[in-house]
């Protein structure tokens, strides 16, 4: 090959890379994911720089800063490690439950500033939080954990005399379990046999059960973990399991004596003696 074919190549070779240059930044520039576009479009979030036990006390080496996008950033996030992390002596924020390294930190993981990790902290907004007396039977053996959801079912009797009967009612359902006992931890895994189970309910729901403790016997019904839906039927009676009516089987009809029939006398009294005579007989 002659130098000036090669020479020929060489030049149209570079010819074509800077065209492949000049059109990749043009793309670029015109699809707004260049350097300058996509660090204008980041917004500062403050995630966690190393895995976080829960009550944990979140200091700046715990923590720091990444980009996140504009339109991705999560809602509660911080921005700087100061909103999170005590300075000066103060009382330092509390992790109020365990985070994964990169997790980023929001409003509603952490403690109110110099706060403490208590339950109140961990409520939705306008709900309240009940304990439930609980047992091997009431509290499904103790496989209800911090995090699950039931059913609250009550047990009691109504009516009075030959029409008392027995129903089991729905008080609450799909409600958030956040303790048992004096554990509140999400994380746990290992059943265990509780005293008293703690509730999420509405207000409402929460007079209710303060009431069902007085008059009848409380139960919960463990749900799976996908299962939101509306209980379809709140209310079962004695009737419904197929069983006697307990006014039939207690207080049976009694049975009726026929009267003797009635015989008309005349009755004669001669001195102090009184005599007796029939109608129509002899």
């Amino acid at each position: 090959m002659s130098l000036r074919s090669i020479a020929s190549l060489a030049i149209a070779l570079l010819l074509g890379l800077i065209a492949v240059v000049i059109v990749r930044n043009y793309l670029t520039v015109r699809n707004g994911t260049g350097p300058s576009t996509a660090s204008a479009a980041l917004t500062p979030v403050v995630v966690a720089a190393l895995p976080i036990d829960r009550g944990a006390e979140l200091k700046a080496p715990m923590l720091k800063v990444v980009g996140y996008p504009s339109g991705a950033v999560p809602a509660g996030a911080f921005k700087t490690v100061a909103e999170v992390a005590a300075a000066n002596g103060a009382t330092p924020r509390l992790a109020l439950r365990a985070m994964a390294a990169n997790e980023p930190l929001m409003a509603d993981k952490v403690s109110g500033s110099g706060g403490k990790a208590n339950l109140s902290v961990t409520l939705t907004p306008g709900m309240r939080a009940v304990s439930i007396r609980s047992d091997d039977v009431s509290g499904v053996a103790g496989f209800v954990l911090p995090g699950d959801r039931v059913d609250i079912l009550l047990t009691r009797s109504v009516g009075s005399g030959p029409t008392q009967t027995s129903i089991t009612q729905v008080l609450a359902e799909n409600s958030l379990v956040v303790g048992i006992d004096q554990l509140s931890d999400t994380t746990t895994e290992k059943p265990a046999v509780a005293k008293a189970v703690t509730i999420e309910v509405t207000p409402e729901q929460a007079q209710a059960i303060s009431l069902a403790h007085a008059i009848g016997s409380i139960s919960l019904s463990l749900r799976q973990v996908s299962d939101h839906d509306p209980v379809a039927h709140k209310l079962t009676t004695v009737a419904e399991l197929g069983g006697p009516r307990p006014a039939l089987v207690a207080h049976a009809r009694p049975r009726v004596r026929k009267a003797a029939p009635m015989v008309m006398q005349v009755r004669v009294t001669r001195g102090v003696d009184t005599t007796g005579y029939p109608l129509g007989g002899s």
